[in-house]
């Protein structure tokens, strides 16, 4: 660039009668040229073009003038000459920018100041920068090149720069250097505590890997309040993110011995039970469920802490398999002052079991709006680690729930590699893995399955964190996809072993009792039956359709003669009514095969082309052929699919939509419709499965959104 500004200067002209003479204007600029041309400039212009190196890219005139301690005429004069020297451009304005020629001439300034003169004008910036209200983050990487000397404005300045724009801005390693560097100035020892507290709570970002590695500060900082004299409570619930991206949960806090009941216990009862929400090993969860329990149920959801222990309340109800409409009345409390996905000194754990809690009550569309907010917090933030991974992943589940299950793979594919990246062992890893095995399952991908879980390791020993699906579940699920249904047996009733003291009983979170009763159906049918039953049992007290429905299959599958027929028309007759739409495509070619074994085959035929549609829309590849196959065996040709299923009614679908919601039967729908009854409940089951709810949730579902 220099030899081509002096071929211009010299009037130069490139022909090759001239091409000697660039010899020369080569050696005179080439080496350490530049800098003893800057020399000559003038003590003053000097001083000015280390400041601008300082400062970086487009400085402000004024501001190198006050780092470099220059009058606004001596800077202008400066600027001059910079320009003329081709070391800077921009504007000689006092408003406009200054920036050097190129990068190399800037690093080349830059690497010439003395080391000591340096260091002083990295903390003259510093001062400059916040004084011309550009904020501590402009401040913090020259902070960073001073030396710490007891100074607690630069404490503080590090501190405001690691909470704000950096750690907000999704770049946990940055903010923990800030902060160890503020440790290092070092801070008074009244704050000494916090620093340390904050040093932890970059550390157990989960955009870092390991989490487990780096909890340490934390436990520092309680001990350094202690010797403060402080309470040391606010140094716990920002632990509570290590519980989903570790690969064992911390251990509790002795805030967990606090009583529920006690005046200001409410902060330590919200993270001891968050930590425990997410063990798989915790020895009382009966005791914590009653006592979380008369805790939340006397709330009002004030303030984000009551909602947050609302939300357990939400959780555990699901858990427990108390009726449906208990857990939503819980998680609207919750959601009513607001629950966000990335609040400050909170972890995301407590609003993503809220949004579950709707899936599984059968409300996957609003749990789908819930997780798209959720997930636009986390890359509003920057957080694009364990966050982002949980968030496509458990979006994957949401899919594969309702029976989209081409896009529960997608979804669930780009979680399991942002787990990969979080690392191997922790529970979004298993989450990651264990979802997409339950996707290519139901597509009839039996092989390719078993390789995912070769591959990822996905077998005992399984996560001390809960994961969901479980973990343990899904390994059996699998074995039994393969044809080992002894081996699955096992596992099952180890899973039941495991889950059934905490009393977690809901088939519609864990079906292990359903899998187990087709595992034991080979060896010991009686046993499968009385297993299966107690599956329902347990599905009409939660009282969900798509629990119901799945439960009555299986129990129809164990099952023999003529109840097989009549729990599968139970079963489709619920499944109907909910938005499950892969349980349905199941129920229907189950029960459109065994009407043809027992040789009702124009009754078959229609359940089998329905259970074929809703298969081939759902992406459920090995179900299809299923039916297909029935379809053969009852002389019956696949008819060719006209249409793609899409989330947008009909017109015919959202007037019985919203004649249901106003509480009209499915006869008076019809009336209605000028249609039979039979269509009417077609149309309501599409509308279901398109809306993501179920009969209580229509009104709500078919607002359309502002």
């Amino acid at each position: 660039m220099e030899l081509t500004a002096k071929v211009h200067d010299r009037g130069l002209t490139p022909t090759e009668a001239g091409a000697h003479q660039l010899r020369d204007l080569a050696a005179a600029v080439k080496g350490s040229g530049l800098i003893t041309r800057l020399e000559r400039l003038g003590t003053s212009t000097v001083r000015f073009a280390w400041a601008c190196a300082v400062l970086g890219t487009e400085t402000h005139p004024m501001l190198a003038a006050a780092v470099a301690g220059l009058g606004h005429e001596e800077a202008a004069d400066a600027a001059d000459a910079l320009r003329g020297a081709r070391i800077l451009t921009g504007t000689p304005t006092a408003s406009g920018r200054l920036e050097f020629t190129h990068p190399l001439i800037a690093t080349a300034v830059y690497r010439a100041i003395p080391a000591g003169v340096r260091v002083a004008l990295h903390g003259q910036a510093a001062w400059c920068v916040i004084n011309e209200g550009q904020g501590p983050s402009a401040a913090a990487r020259h902070l960073m090149e001073t030396h710490p000397d007891g100074d607690n404005w630069v404490v503080q300045q590090l501190r405001a720069a690691a909470a704000g724009e950096t750690l907000r801005a999704g770049a946990p390693d940055t903010a923990r250097t800030y902060l160890a560097r503020a440790l290092r100035e070092p801070p008074p020892f009244d704050d000494r505590a916090a620093v340390l507290y904050e040093l932890g709570s970059a550390s157990c970002s989960p955009n870092r890997r390991p989490p487990s590695t780096t909890c340490g500060p934390p436990s520092k900082s309680r001990s350094a309040t202690r010797a403060c004299g402080r309470t040391s409570s606010t140094a716990s619930p920002r632990s509570s993110p290590t519980a989903t991206a570790s690969p064992r949960p911390p251990r509790p806090s002795p805030a967990r011995s606090a009583s529920p009941t006690t005046p200001g216990s409410n902060c330590a009862c919200s993270p001891s039970s968050s930590w425990d929400a997410f063990r798989a090993d915790e020895p009382d969860h009966p005791s914590r469920s009653r006592r979380l329990t008369k805790l939340a149920d006397r709330l009002k959801g004030r303030d984000l802490t009551e909602r947050y222990i609302i939300g357990l309340r939400t959780w555990d109800a699901v858990l427990r398999g108390e009726p449906a409409h208990v857990a939503l009345h819980h998680a609207e409390r919750a959601l009513s002052g607001g629950l966000g996905w990335a609040e400050a000194d909170r972890g995301f754990e407590v609003p993503v079991l809220v949004a579950l809690a709707y899936m599984y009550c059968d409300r996957p569309g609003r749990a789908e709006e819930l997780f798209a907010t959720g997930i636009a917090d986390f890359e509003q933030q920057g957080w694009r680690g364990a966050h982002l991974s949980f968030g496509y992943t458990l979006l994957g589940y949401l899919r594969y729930r309702r029976g989209r299950l081409a896009e529960a793979e997608d979804f669930a594919r780009a979680g399991l590699r942002l787990a990969e990246r979080v690392g191997p062992g922790t529970p979004v890893y298993w989450y990651g893995t264990g979802i997409l095995i339950e996707v290519l399952l139901a597509r009839g991908r039996v092989e390719e399955a078993t390789r995912l879980a070769e591959d990822h390791d996905f077998a005992e020993p399984f996560p001390a964190a809960v994961v969901f699906p479980d973990a343990q579940t899904v390994y059996g699920e699998l074995l039994l996809a393969r044809g080992l249904a002894k081996e699955a047996a096992a596992e099952l009733a180890s899973a039941g072993r495991r889950l059934d003291p905490r009393g977690i009983r809901n088939p519609a979170w864990c079906p292990w009792q359903l899998h187990l009763a087709r595992a034991e159906r080979h060896d010991t049918p009686e046993r499968a039956v009385v297993t299966a039953h107690e599956a329902v049992a347990r599905a009409r007290q939660f009282d969900t359709p798509s629990a119901i429905g799945q439960a009555l299959r299986v129990a129809a599958e164990v099952s023999s003669g003529s109840a097989r027929a009549k729990l599968l028309e139970e079963s489709v007759t619920h499944l109907e009514r909910s938005p499950a739409a892969y349980e349905l495509a199941c129920a229907l070619v189950a029960l459109g095969t065994e009407l043809r074994r027992t040789g009702r085959s124009r009754e078959a035929g229609d359940h089998l082309y329905r259970g074929l549609d809703t298969a081939v829309q759902c992406g459920a590849d090995g179900l299809a052929d299923t039916a297909r196959a029935e379809l053969a065996a009852a002389g019956l040709r696949p008819r060719r699919l006209h249409s793609t299923e899409t989330d947008t009614l009909t017109t015919q679908e959202r007037t019985a939509a919203t004649l249901a919601a106003e509480g009209h039967t499915d006869a008076e729908i019809a009336v209605e419709l000028h249609t039979d009854e039979q269509t009417a409940v077609r149309l309501l089951s599409a509308a279901y499965r398109k809306l993501g709810t179920e009969h209580t949730g229509l009104e709500t579902a078919l607002i359309e959104p502002t």
